[in-house]
């Protein structure tokens, strides 16, 4: 909070009630980079010296994160006038400012930041677990001893199919036992006495033989999900990213009703233990639900953890927490599935490894405080004073004597705020143009990030080098986002680095076969592009919706996130059937969504709209125009909008 306002509450600061300040947009991804959780705060712009992009008395970022941002609260009614309480002296003082004197980075903080986000990583690998937990190894129609052939008849029991330019053994069909019974038993020899390309076909009736050079076992190979049944593999994964939209829809509920700390560490038990039910699963269908629920927790845990991140560490650190510190501790759960995976081949045994680590969060509750902002929003000023006292001891610095005056804050009448309903997000042209665009660029996004990174047994190469090498490009794309973030236009960043992606996976089914190393090449590439654009993409939709709509707005594009999480499966199940299909599909909708940014409003430099008139306008509608806001701008010099 800037020094000239400090003594009082401006309009943008959060209030010591509602316990919802100090919330964010989120990042996974199965918790993929890039899903914004429904009960977080949206993100803000990023400051610009003077022209911060706030109204004065807003928390603005010193530099916006390429996953999420500190939100700019405040209404267009209250700013630029003073307020009327301040002249009653019954203004609630800020949060912030209670507990400025435990100062930004003391040994709390550091202790609550690196524990925090500690607790994403299981989200990483649960949230890929699928890759390995549901692999397809390579299969085959198995033949009975008993079927009496001979080992030339054996060896051509499986017709040959084309597949990915290459005749490979078919993986559902086979000749008719019967028939090579009676040649095997005739003396006859395939191909120069019977012609193999005449003979009848059937499906696998005695089951498949599947490879174990890669898995040892998986779900598939449990319960056979292949051939007729292989639909089911990527509705598995569909259905847990189901769970990941349910699951955003409740948490943030749940955290302002109950607590952040209680819901924290129940969906947490939620993850753990379902995970740890999994293990045990009898059918595809008790797998299928146990996932779906484990979806929930996963999303949940990680919403939680980042709302209660942001609302106890101080302005500056929460930046850092909510932009890269979440974000790559996400990615370094990704990187660990791998690891994991590669020493461990069966499903059931990988599976629990993957829940032991859950385990260890449970001393956490001992050493994580709950949210002291949310502590105030219930009225309970006495343990909310004694964290803060905790905290001051932690840091070796000496507590005031009155940190909260009790009468003054029961005093303070929250302001009634006007509301929104869904449908303001299409009230005009402009607005409901940008937000049919925005949903089409959050959906499309979600769906090359998912894509890519559920693909991973479809590359060349070995499976396991690969899931980590997707993992590990994400750390640089959310570095290279926060830059660009910070320095270079929205639109064209966003556009540029979606171009990036779509256009190098597009550019795999040039590839020639033999070149699978530049064929992964160009997918991490692919991987980091659309990673980096994803990430940027909540701050920037924060600064595209004046402050009525803005948080309906995040809600409303990650939802379609969401949705294209789910889909996104789909995309990697046409890989059976041609290997570069889903590279064209995805990089083809990658590179046109890239061409709709451009035609978005440019939000860099400019205030966040506070009202509907002080929107920007889509490329094609302002020729010749000017904002309500541009012109108001000359009345009131405090907003910065520049006329597009």
């Amino acid at each position: 909070m800037g020094g000239k306002h400090r003594g009082r509450q401006g309009p943008g600061e959060p209030r010591l009630r509602g316990g919802r300040s100090g919330q964010g947009a989120g990042c996974a991804r199965a918790a993929p980079p890039g899903d914004a959780p429904r009960g977080a705060r949206a993100p803000a712009a990023p400051s610009r010296g003077r022209d911060s992009g706030c109204p004065p008395g807003c928390t603005a970022s010193s530099g916006a994160g390429p996953c999420r941002a500190e939100p700019c609260r405040g209404g267009a009614a209250s700013w630029g006038r003073a307020e009327p309480r301040r002249a009653a002296g019954r203004a609630m003082r800020d949060y912030e400012e209670v507990s400025a004197f435990l100062g930004e980075w003391g040994r709390f903080q550091r202790l609550v930041f690196f524990l925090l986000s500690a607790s994403i990583v299981p989200n990483g690998f649960n949230g890929m677990s699928a890759v390995f937990l549901a692999g397809t190894p390579a299969h085959r129609c198995a033949v009975p001893r008993e079927a009496n052939l001979s080992g030339e008849w054996l060896n051509a029991s499986i017709p040959l199919e084309l597949r990915g330019g290459r005749e490979e053994p078919s993986r559902c069909r086979r000749y008719r036992l019967a028939a090579l019974a009676n040649f095997s038993a005739l003396g006859l020899r395939p191909g120069s006495d019977v012609e193999l390309g005449e003979l009848e076909q059937e499906p696998c009736l005695d089951g498949w033989e599947y490879s174990r050079d890669v898995y040892r076992s998986t779900i598939v190979t449990e319960w056979n999900l292949v051939c007729e049944d292989d639909w089911k593999v990527p509705l598995t994964t569909s259905l847990f990213f189901v769970g990941v939209l349910i699951g955003s829809f409740i948490s943030g509920q749940l955290s302002d009703r109950f607590g952040r700390k209680s819901i924290l560490f129940s969906t947490m038990a939620v993850q753990t233990g379902f995970s740890f039910l999994q293990i045990f699963s009898t059918s595809w269908e008790m797998f299928t639900v146990l996932f779906l629920i484990v979806g929930m927790g996963q999303i949940s845990n990680y919403v939680v953890a980042f709302i209660l991140g942001t609302e106890i560490l101080g302005k500056s650190v929460r930046i850092i927490f909510s932009t890269l510190g979440v974000c790559i501790f996400f990615a370094i759960g990704y990187m660990l599935l791998p690891l994991f995976a590669y020493f461990i081949r069966d499903w059931r045994m990988l599976l629990l490894a993957l829940t032991i680590p859950g385990l260890f969060c449970v001393p956490l509750w001992w050493i994580i405080p709950e949210s002291p902002r949310w502590l105030i929003s219930q009225g309970r000023y006495k343990e909310a004073e004694a964290i803060i006292r905790k905290a001051a001891k932690i840091n070796g610095i000496p507590a005031p004597a009155v940190i909260f005056d009790t009468a003054e804050m029961q005093d303070s009448k929250p302001q009634q705020q006007q509301k929104a309903i869904l449908l303001d997000l299409f009230r005009t042209r402009n607005i409901a143009t940008i937000t049919i665009m925005s949903l089409l660029l959050w959906f499309f996004t979600s769906v090359g990030y998912f894509g890519l990174s559920l693909n991973t047994p479809n590359l060349h190469g070995n499976v396991y080098i690969n899931c980590f090498l997707l993992a590990v490009v994400e750390v640089p794309s959310y570095v290279i986002a926060w830059l660009l973030l910070r320095y270079l236009p929205r639109r064209y960043s966003i556009a540029g680095t979606l171009f990036l992606g779509g256009g190098v996976v597009l550019f795999i089914q040039l590839v020639p076969t033999d070149y699978s190393a530049l064929s992964v090449g160009l997918v991490m590439l692919g991987k980091f592009g659309i990673t980096s654009a994803f990430s940027m993409l909540y701050v920037y939709n924060v600064e595209l919706y004046p402050t009525l709509v803005r948080n309906m707005a995040v809600g409303a594009t990650s939802t379609a996130s969401r949705l294209g999480s789910i889909i996104a499966p789909y995309f990697v199940y046409l890989g059976a059937y041609d290997r570069v299909l889903p590279y064209i599909l995805m990089g083809s909708l990658t590179v046109l969504i890239g061409i709709l940014t451009l035609f978005l409003p440019e939000s860099y430099g400019n205030s966040l709209p506070e009202s509907f008139e002080q929107m920007l306008k889509v490329k094609c509608f302002r020729n010749g125009q000017q904002t309500t806001g541009a012109r108001n701008s000359k009345k009131n010099p405090k907003i910065l909008v520049t006329p597009m």
